[in-house]
């Protein structure tokens, strides 16, 4: 099989042209993205995309908020990686608390009715 040559062109990047309505979409789609990272990796970009007009400001910007998604995404895994302390539930523990404060009340409510009884028959005498 032959390999065929292909020509890098020349003028494929061109730091100082202006941006393509291309790289325009792309500058605000990440800009969405950016949006959308915590506040921290925001912080650290600081750029204003109106403000992006060729296509070395672009790859500027397109370099810093892809590094901001990827060190998100590394502190995020390394978070999910992490140990986590158990919780512990002690559900036995409050259903014993609620049933001794039911059966609290239900004493009281017994223990006053009988008072009322008590009370109803000594006035008819």
């Amino acid at each position: 099989m032959a390999l065929i040559h292909v020509p890098r062109p020349k003028n494929a990047y061109d730091p100082d042209r202006p941006m393509g309505s291309l790289l325009k979409a792309q500058v605000e789609h990440l800009r969405e993205a950016e949006i959308k990272l915590p506040s921290r990796y925001r912080q650290e970009i600081d750029t204003y995309i109106k403000a992006i007009k060729t296509e070395g400001e672009a790859a500027a910007y397109i370099q810093k908020v892809t590094e901001a998604i990827h060190d998100a995404h590394a502190e995020a895994e390394r978070d999910r990686r992490a140990p986590k302390p158990k919780r512990v539930i002690e559900i036995a523990a409050v259903a014993d608390e609620r049933a001794e404060h039911e059966q609290a009340r239900a004493r009281k409510r017994t223990a006053s009715k009988s008072k009322k009884r008590a009370g109803a028959k000594r006035r008819k005498k």
